[in-house]
Parts: structure tokens; C-alpha cells; sequence
């Protein structure tokens, strides 16, 4: 018996001292930072999207008659209208916002300043603008203090929590450098307070298989499919410009045609390729890597946002816009997440740190909830300083070799004259890269994407054509069910 007793004392004296080894580990000794979020350096806070605010939504299920009748019965006697010892000047449709009494229970409350009072159920508030007016109030998940209204921006409002003893922004504050504390204006370096963007426009409910503008007709007067197909394997698949395209067929084929009429084909086809591509059931795997780079538009930047399934290699998601916002960002998502009804297990979202990723993710937790509730993996910088991007820097590479891939085929261009120009270069390049252009990946014996009736065409010219044939159709399904 003392043998076992002694035992069970040395394995509690054990215990002790692991726990106490445990706690200081975690204190003092610094571990290898996992999570880019999980940063200390308050330098990195404005990158970070902060959580849903708390959603108030405010319910005046109460009237002035059932309160009259309950205060009678509780104390005996009725709520009297008010006794005025002068005029009243309160408008006579004027009502209670949270009993809706009339106005002969209303009554100023501090003279002129404008406050009233109901007498029924004491509720204080202004004839203009009230708290009452608001079916839905925002608080901070922290501290559970009222929003404010603070900036109005091109698609959303910023709120802001304002509270100086919020536990959120006390937490923040204290990583400050003391230097820039001393500063007049020190603390605006930071991004301390509670912040949400309320989105003015619902990028959900956008359509994103709306068939191309300016349709044109595949009737050819001087020409036939093949030249337009040829047209397209020199410019697209071989990264011609317009004119030396139109000198390459005249030199090689001995065809006189301009280069004006060459982007006319490409444009023709870009509309009839489009809502195939846009719309293919893809197979997508679990992890997707997302990357955005720049193009000229009439010499302004504009921006292009690629989503590629890393096991595929395929171009699943894609969108071309004029600004680095959030919108452009969540059109891209839900192309990448067409047919998807919830997300696959597991599932990773691979991007930089630009913050417009984890706020797409949020926007698409608070429209579908749990089906496609995900984390943004953040490859930060150029080299591995952190075991995240040193895990993960692979993926990253992938989409960044897709970029230069493009760029390849967009600097002969030397930029485009409008967007949707942009549009229909970019369409057919996708359509081309996923369904014709032969990959490392696969040894260079077949495209990225199988089809079983692109395959069947001989030359490049003809799985152009073939591949026009499947747009055509998607179009056509597209009319029946709109119709329908």
C-alpha cells in the first residue's frame, strides 16, 4: 500500500510541474507563428476582416389601447390624455413610434430642444428621426455597442464601433508603439476600432451566365468557317497580334484578309465560346488558388481576377473589372462555386493578403451560412517567413505561373481599347487554355479539360469550330429555359 501510494504522489508532483512547464512555454517562450492572422504586429490589423456584428432586429408588438387597459386593471384607474397649460404645437398626426399613441398622450420633454415623451409607455424620442424608425440595429461583438454610420463608399457603408471601452480596441491599442502614441495623430497609423462593411449592392444576385452584348452573325460573304478558325489558332493559340496574323496567312496561305476583320472574328466567337466556358460542370477538387493581376484599358489599370483548381490546373472562376474592390472578387467566387452545392471537405481557398479575400468569404458565409463557410489561406510576401506561406507557397506559384501565362498572350496587345473587348480576348483565352492548349501537367498529349467532342477534331481549326458548335448549343439551351 505505501508503494502505491507513493506512486500516485509522484505522478500528481509530475502533473504539477507539466502543467506549470505548459504555462511557462506559452508565456514566455514565443512559438512558431501557424496562422498569419494570429500576428502580433498591429502594422498587419488593416489587412484583417473583423467578424458579423450582432444583428438587433427590433420587434413593437405593443399598443397604446392594450396598455391603457392593462394600467387600469393594474392600478384602477386610466392613463389620462396630457393637461397642457398652453397651445399645443405638437403636429396632430404625430405618434408614439413604440405604443403608436396620439398625440394628445405626447408631451415635450425638455422644452424646445425638440425631445417628446409619450406618457403611456415613457418612451423618449424626437419627431424626426428616431431609434425607433430602425428595423435592424448593428452591435459590436465585443462590447455590444451600437454601430455608427461612419463612411459611405461606392458598394458598401462603413460602420464603426466608437466605444473607447471596447475590449477589442483596448486589446489593439496596446500593441501601439508608444512613439506614435506621443503623436497628435498617432493612433490613425492603426486600425484599432471594430469595423464592418454593409454592402449596398447584392453581387449574389447578379447574373453571371447574361449572354454577350452585340451579338454578330456567323453568315460569312467573302469567307468561310475555317479562315475564322485559322484566324483564331494564330491569334489565340500562337499569341499573334491582329496584323501578324492577317500578314501570316497572307504570307503562309496566300489569304488577303485585314485586321480588322480578324478581331471581328475573334469577337464573334468570344460571344459564341463565352456561355460555354462561363457554364462548363468543371471538376473541382478541394483546393482552389486565387490571384489577381493588371491589365491597360486606354492606358488606365484594370484588373483581372483568376480562381484555378490546383489539382486540375483548370480556369474555374474568372473576372475582368475596372477597380480592386470586393465585388469583382465575390463574381469570380460564384463562378468558381456554380454547381456546387456545398463546398467539398477539407476545402482550402489559397490567395495573397489582400483583404477583399476574407471579406468575399464572408459575404458568402452570411448569404449560404454553414454549405460554404471557408477560411482564406494567406501566402504573405515574396518569401517564406512564416510556416503558412512556406506550406502553401507552392500553390501560390501555380496561379502566379497562370498570370505570367496570360500576360504572354496579352502583350502583344499592347492593352485594349474598352472592357469588353477585355471581356472577349479573356474569354477566348480561357476557352482555349482549358479545352486546347496541351500542359505540362498531362505530358503534352491532351488538354486540360477532356471533351468528348473537341476531341474528335483533327486540327486545331476544326476543334475551334467544333468548340463554337458547343456555344452554340449552350446558347441556344440558355433561350429555351429562359423562355420556358
Amino acid at each position: 500500500m505505501d508503494i502505491i501510494l507513493y506512486l500516485l504522489q509522484l505522478i500528481q508532483q509530475l502533473y504539477q510541474q507539466n502543467c506549470w512547464l505548459i504555462n511557462f512555454i506559452c508565456r514566455y517562450i514565443p512559438l512558431k507563428q501557424w496562422a498569419f492572422d494570429d500576428s502580433h504586429s498591429p502594422k498587419y490589423q488593416k489587412f484583417k476582416v473583423d467578424q458579423l456584428p450582432k444583428i438587433v432586429y427590433h420587434h413593437h408588438d405593443w399598443d397604446w389601447k392594450g396598455l391603457i387597459s392593462y394600467f387600469e386593471w393594474k392600478y384602477g384607474k386610466p392613463v389620462k390624455p396630457v393637461r397642457r397649460h398652453s397651445e399645443c404645437d405638437i403636429p396632430e398626426d404625430c405618434t408614439c413610434p413604440f405604443c403608436k399613441a396620439p398625440q394628445i398622450y405626447l408631451y415635450r420633454n425638455n422644452g424646445k430642444a425638440g425631445q417628446l415623451k409619450c406618457k403611456i409607455c415613457e418612451t423618449l424620442f424626437s419627431p424626426g428621426e428616431n431609434r425607433f424608425s430602425k428595423s435592424v440595429t448593428l452591435k459590436c461583438p465585443y462590447c455590444s455597442y451600437s454601430l455608427v454610420h461612419r463612411k459611405d463608399r461606392k458598394h458598401f457603408v462603413v460602420h464603426k464601433c466608437v466605444n473607447p471601452k471596447c475590449s477589442y480596441y483596448l486589446h489593439n491599442l496596446k500593441k501601439v508603439d508608444k512613439e506614435d502614441l506621443k503623436e497628435t495623430y498617432g493612433k490613425n497609423k492603426y486600425k484599432l476600432h471594430y469595423i464592418y462593411r454593409e454592402f449596398t449592392i447584392d453581387f449574389f444576385k447578379m447574373d453571371i451566365t447574361t449572354l454577350p452584348k452585340n451579338a454578330s452573325s456567323l453568315k460569312f460573304s467573302k469567307h468561310n468557317a475555317y479562315i475564322m478558325s485559322l484566324c483564331l489558332s494564330y491569334r489565340i493559340n500562337l499569341g499573334l497580334s491582329l496584323r501578324k496574323t492577317a500578314q501570316a496567312l497572307k504570307d503562309i496561305h496566300g489569304i488577303s484578309i485585314s485586321h480588322q476583320q480578324i478581331a471581328n472574328y475573334c469577337k464573334t466567337a468570344a460571344i459564341c465560346v463565352k456561355p460555354f466556358v462561363d457554364t462548363y460542370p468543371y471538376e473541382k477538387g478541394s483546393t482552389f488558388a486565387a490571384d489577381e493581376t493588371y491589365i491597360k484599358v486606354r492606358g488606365i489599370k484594370g484588373y483581372i481576377w483568376f480562381i484555378i483548381d490546383v489539382v486540375s490546373r483548370a480556369v474555374v472562376g474568372y473576372q475582368i473589372s475596372d477597380n480592386r474592390g470586393v465585388g469583382p472578387c465575390i463574381m469570380a467566387m460564384r463562378m468558381a462555386f456554380q454547381h456546387l452545392k456545398k463546398l467539398p471537405e477539407n476545402f482550402r481557398f489559397i490567395a495573397d493578403g489582400y483583404s477583399a479575400y476574407p471579406l468575399a468569404a464572408q459575404q458568402f458565409y452570411h448569404e449560404a451560412d454553414d454549405a460554404f463557410k471557408f477560411e482564406i489561406t494567406q501566402v504573405i510576401g515574396l518569401t517564406n517567413e512564416d510556416a503558412v506561406s512556406k506550406e502553401f507557397r507552392p500553390y501560390k506559384q501555380i496561379i502566379e505561373r497562370l498570370n505570367r501565362t496570360y500576360k504572354a498572350s496579352y502583350r502583344p496587345t499592347n492593352g485594349f481599347d474598352n472592357y469588353d473587348g477585355a471581356n472577349y480576348d479573356l474569354a477566348l483565352w480561357v476557352a482555349y487554355y482549358n479545352f486546347l492548349r496541351p500542359h505540362k501537367l498531362h505530358r503534352y498529349k491532351r488538354p486540360l479539360v477532356e471533351n468528348d467532342v473537341i476531341k474528335n477534331g483533327e486540327n486545331m481549326p476544326g476543334k475551334w469550330q467544333l468548340l463554337i458548335y458547343l456555344g452554340q448549343q449552350t446558347i441556344l439551351n440558355m433561350q429555351q429555359s429562359a423562355s420556358a
